[in-house]
């Protein structure tokens, strides 16, 4: 039985349009955070070990080791602060509030070495266009409280989703968790085969897709898709993959993307926005599987 509802408040609207600056403000911090963990913590498969995962009041980086202790940072998307907890009882807090970036790296690495924890992390944002060193970026200062809660709750729907289609499988899939770099929340199952060396891939890349590998995500949007939107593909992608249908009936094949895409406002205005995201992770993932020869009666439930 899938746990999440239907009801308007789950699935609330959010325009990229409306919220734009302050996503753009948020990604770089969830950035800053996410390195921290990036890292202090051993090299996962995937990169496994470097994303934030969905929690009843925000995100989290879980626990990360430091020496004799452990601390956690989240990001409380209730009451609007950045927490650092530690295994020691240190408990210290920093407002998420309109602020440029550089004054919350500045204020975040105080509140770390208030703590006696000190890390060093490249201070380069990644996977956007035109980055700002983080320490310099006095561009992005917004922080819209509402729109931050929107988007949260739409996490919380979208994470239930991918949990419960996730179940279906057996055989190697990732946790449900959100990658900073490219601002999404995603979940990926494999077929355990390796995939084929991509050719003048950089490191990142080629640890991110060393086996077959289907993924279904959410994003707010950005380039080609131009509002929130759902995606998967297949990688490597099967021939006639391009030509086959997806379900629901709004979903199609984005040729400047590469993937399928469903996009948010379709799911969430369906009569059930929780079977129409379940219809299409199923769907996709059937269609990439099939062709790709992949064993599924060993593969799922």
């Amino acid at each position: 039985m899938l746990h999440v509802s239907d009801h308007a408040e789950c699935w609330p609207t959010l325009s990229l349009e409306s919220w734009k600056d302050t996503y753009a403000t948020f990604h770089m911090w969830t950035q800053i955070v996410g390195k921290v963990r990036l890292g202090l913590t051993p090299l996962v498969n995937h990169w496994w070990n470097v994303p934030l995962y969905v929690t009843a009041r925000g995100l989290t980086t879980s626990r990360i080791p430091y020496g004799e202790k452990a601390f956690e940072l989240r990001f409380d998307l209730v009451d609007h602060h950045l927490v650092l907890e530690t295994s020691e009882g240190v408990l210290k807090t920093l407002a998420l509030q309109p602020r440029s970036v550089a004054d919350f790296y500045q204020e975040f690495l105080k509140m770390l070495n208030g703590a006696g924890i000190h890390v060093k992390i490249w201070r380069m944002p990644v996977e956007i266009p035109n980055p700002i060193p983080f320490d310099e970026d006095q561009t992005h200062a917004s922080y819209d409280r509402e729109s931050v809660e929107r988007f949260w709750r739409i996490l919380l729907s979208v994470d239930a989703v991918f949990t419960e289609f996730r179940s279906r499988f057996v055989g190697k899939s990732s946790p449900v968790h959100f990658f900073w770099g490219s601002f999404d929340l995603a979940v990926s199952r494999f077929s355990g085969r390796t995939a084929p060396e991509r050719p003048g891939a950089d490191r990142i890349t080629r640890e991110a897709y060393s086996h077959e590998v289907c993924s279904v995500g959410f994003w707010p949007g950005g380039g080609d898709i131009k509002d929130a939107a759902f995606y998967s593909y297949t990688v490597p992608e099967p021939q006639g993959l391009k030509e086959e249908l997806a379900r629901p009936e709004a979903a199609h094949y984005n040729q400047q993307v590469g993937e399928y895409v469903l996009m948010y406002e379709d799911v969430r205005k369906s009569k059930s926005p929780t079977a129409s995201l379940l219809d299409f992770c199923q769907s996709t993932y059937e269609v990439g599987a099939t062709l790709g020869h992949w064993d599924r009666k060993a593969l799922e439930k």
